[in-house]
């Protein structure tokens, strides 16, 4: 017999079942859970309303998604370095003035598109600077670039709106098809695979989670802070100035009002994906993943005839619990609930 067998105290024992089953659930969910919501919201829709599992409809959700999933992930790459961008709805509606404009007076609609994005990406290096440079907190330093892109756009749009009837510029951003798959859809899955790309396997990408997760400590180990932060808000600007032409296409004009709101989505999308207001955490994908969450709850909302307003109630507590899930340590919290219930306490010897 060997002296394992003669001491079992020696052999090493096995966590309780309840134990393991929560170790392993607080490992998956963070993962999981958006996979999982999509799926749920996606059953609830299919019982509400017979029009929902259609395929028209489904392309009107994913074609409406594909404009906040392209500012989304320019809003991922801002809000894992710490920051926030809230000129991204105002950069996009000046995006659709700018295309709009250029297209009006007779340009090709490959050298108004390449205006546009320059003009965009200028905009978002400006935030980059403010931050950087001047020192400005993020949110105060793209809240006045929010405000000053909107005068902008307003003033070089002059009229109401400006009508786009360049059938290149409308085939290439909203009708046309690439394989069988419209061109908004695959401009965001290119975007996203690209991003997912860098972040995970670039040492640019790996140092804005750095940045995010303590700044300080990324600038005294050597990472180049500020070329980054600026490349980042750049970026931001660049995809905002995207999603910009592809709104442009599906309305067929230009209009400083077109963003409205949409900063917003961006960042709730950002959130709902378990991207951490704080920096350092989160990925592309699971952004993205957060858009259709919360399209495919508002398009399921709208089937049903329920109103605007209760409509931004309860995408107001869907955000709520997304924060608290993602940077409120919300899963943890959970685990540890009924980790407590169920783990069994040693006994003390008498």
């Amino acid at each position: 017999m060997t002296k394992d067998t003669l001491n079992p105290e020696s052999r090493p024992t096995q966590p309780p079942a309840p134990s393991r089953v929560l170790a392993t659930a607080k490992h998956l969910l963070p993962k999981s859970y958006l996979i999982l919501v999509l799926v749920a919201i996606i059953i609830i829709g299919y019982y509400v309303s017979g029009d929902f599992l259609t395929i028209r409809n489904a392309e009107n959700v994913i074609a409406a998604a594909s404009i906040v999933a392209v500012l989304a992930v320019g809003q991922f790459f801002v809000i894992l370095t710490g920051g926030i961008d809230l000129s991204v709805g105002s950069t996009m509606a000046m995006s659709t003035v700018i295309v709009a404009l250029t297209l009006q007076t007779g340009m090709s609609a490959g050298l108004s598109v390449a205006l546009t994005l320059g003009a965009c990406a200028l905009a978002g290096f400006i935030n980059g600077l403010l931050v950087v440079w001047l020192r400005i907190p993020p949110f105060i330093a793209t809240l006045a670039m929010m405000s000053a892109i909107k005068g902008f756009s307003y003033i070089i749009q002059s009229t109401s709106l400006i009508q786009i009837l360049n059938q290149p510029f409308i085939e290439a951003f909203a009708r046309g098809t690439t394989l069988g798959i419209r061109n908004p859809v695959l401009i965001f899955i290119i975007v996203t695979i690209i991003a997912a790309l860098v972040a995970k396997y670039t040492t640019f990408g790996r140092s804005l989670y750095a940045i995010g997760g303590n700044p300080e400590a990324a600038r005294l180990s050597g990472l180049p802070v500020a070329r980054n932060l600026l490349i980042t808000y750049t970026l931001s600007g660049l995809l905002a100035g995207l999603a910009g032409l592809i709104a442009a296409a599906q309305l067929q004009q230009g209009s400083s009002l077109i963003g409205v709101g949409y900063e917003l989505d961006a960042i709730a999308a950002v959130v709902v994906g378990g991207a951490s207001l704080m920096g350092g955490k989160g990925d592309p994908v699971s952004a993205v993943i957060g858009v259709f969450v919360l399209a495919t709850i508002i398009n399921v909302m709208n089937l049903v005839g329920i109103s605007s307003e209760p409509q931004l109630v309860i995408k107001g507590a869907v955000i709520v619990i997304a924060v608290f899930l993602s940077s409120a340590g919300g899963v943890q919290r959970i685990s540890n609930f009924f980790g407590s219930r169920f783990t069994r306490r040693p006994v003390a010897a008498r």
